[in-house]
């Protein structure tokens, strides 16, 4: 037979075309972000015995409505196909309004939510602090000792968690020759992994001149140090600590992943995939206070001080991602928007949002397979879509 298969027919790609080497490239990351697992080791984060999602809620009455986002208006439709997303779920007041799932994903599927994974692991990092286990304001050699030869030796958990140390390290996403493919290579993400931990390469990485805590710098191996930091000052492993601190207390229905490295450490700065009804539901906890099915999950103060109150607009300003929220701020690994709604999100390459706004108690979350990991002129675009269907739903 010559026939197509009905993977390849769905896909437009045959399975054994999906590699280490493109994963995360178009057309292939229309499926690799959705099974991860294929592709790297991955731990599970078990969900609540028995738990079963409700069906699937039609979002067809939203999607011919127009909106006027970029030089001439287009259907909501138009505009989740046109920024290549996967699937949207959208809740209103607590309750989930609608699913929209692009052909390539099915309801109830996980899809890697990248570096929102940084959001999901400071929100840990909250609850720890208010059991008393972990300090933000320690330095990091308190619970890593053996950092005291890297960037990280002066350096304090606050540091970490506001992406403010002053580290000597790009990220150069689409350069093979950079320390950032080094990176990946120590996460399993990348061929030629597997000499080299990720707690390895972190622990080499150096520091710039300027004192740590004033400007804003993206750098995500931060993200995997906070993981560390976590398991370290409670004894747990990343996947015990996610499941029993929040996934479990969430109600979270769906069993969730994360990617580890050759010593089993998990990717925390962009490893964790989750189902978009999931991912909603933590935006909706962090939008109630840290509490949900009447349950405190997380203390109010962090996430008072997460969304609304913490943060260093002047660091902000001195950082290179102040064109998405100029009168923006971030903490504990969330964005604060500055925008008059009060609204906040976390974000992830390749088009991952967690989007929340609470003046119209709106969460939404959106899953893509961008075909490039940055592009700045349709994340602003986004950024006017969530607010314009906040006012819609």
């Amino acid at each position: 037979m010559t026939g197509k298969t009905a993977f390849e027919i769905r896909y437009g790609f045959a399975r054994n075309e999906v590699l280490l080497s493109n994963w995360r490239e178009n057309p292939f990351n229309r499926w690799s972000f959705q099974n991860l697992g294929e592709l790297v080791p991955t731990a599970p984060v078990a969900a609540t015995p028995g738990s079963v999602e409700a069906p699937v809620r039609d979002l067809s009455g939203l999607l011919g409505e127009k909106v006027s986002i970029a030089s001439a208006p287009e259907t909501v439709a138009e505009f989740l196909t046109r920024s290549s997303s996967d699937a949207l779920a959208v809740m209103k007041a607590g309750k989930v309004i609608g699913d929209w799932f692009a052909p390539n994903m099915d309801f109830g599927a996980r899809h890697i939510i990248f570096s929102i994974s940084k959001s999901v692991t400071a929100i840990i990092a909250g609850i720890l602090e208010g059991e008393g286990v972990f300090d933000p304001e320690a330095p990091v050699t308190q619970y890593i000792p053996e950092a005291a030869g890297s960037a990280y030796a002066d350096a304090s958990c606050r540091h970490v968690l506001d992406m403010s140390v002053s580290l000597d390290f790009e990220e150069a996403y689409l350069d093979p020759e950079s320390a950032f493919a080094r990176y990946r290579r120590a996460t399993l993400w990348n061929p030629g992994g597997g000499t080299e931990s990720l707690r390895e390469f972190i622990l080499t990485l150096q520091r710039l001149e300027e004192p740590h805590g004033k400007t804003f710098r993206y750098r995500s191996p931060n993200s995997d140090l906070l993981g560390l930091l976590l398991e370290r000052a409670s004894g747990l492993r990343f996947p015990d600590l996610m499941r029993e601190k929040l996934w479990l207390p969430l109600g979270a229905v769906s069993e969730a992943s994360i990617g580890v490295d050759m010593e089993g450490t998990a990717r925390t700065a962009g490893g964790i995939s989750v189902t978009p009804r999931d991912l909603a539901r933590i935006g909706e906890m962090m939008r109630q206070g840290g509490t949900a099915n009447g349950r405190r999950i997380v203390p109010e103060g962090w996430v008072r001080d997460t969304t609304v109150a913490g943060g260093s607009a002047e660091a902000w300003q001195r950082g290179t991602m102040v064109h998405l929220f100029p009168k923006g701020r971030y903490r504990n690994k969330w964005y604060q928007t500055g925008a008059a709604n009060g609204a906040f999100c976390g974000i992830g390459i390749h088009g991952q949002w967690l989007y929340v706004d609470p003046k119209m108690e709106v969460v939404i979350a959106k899953m893509g397979s961008q075909p490039v990991p940055e592009d700045y002129p349709l994340e602003r675009e986004i950024i006017a879509f969530f607010e314009a269907l906040s006012g819609m739903v």
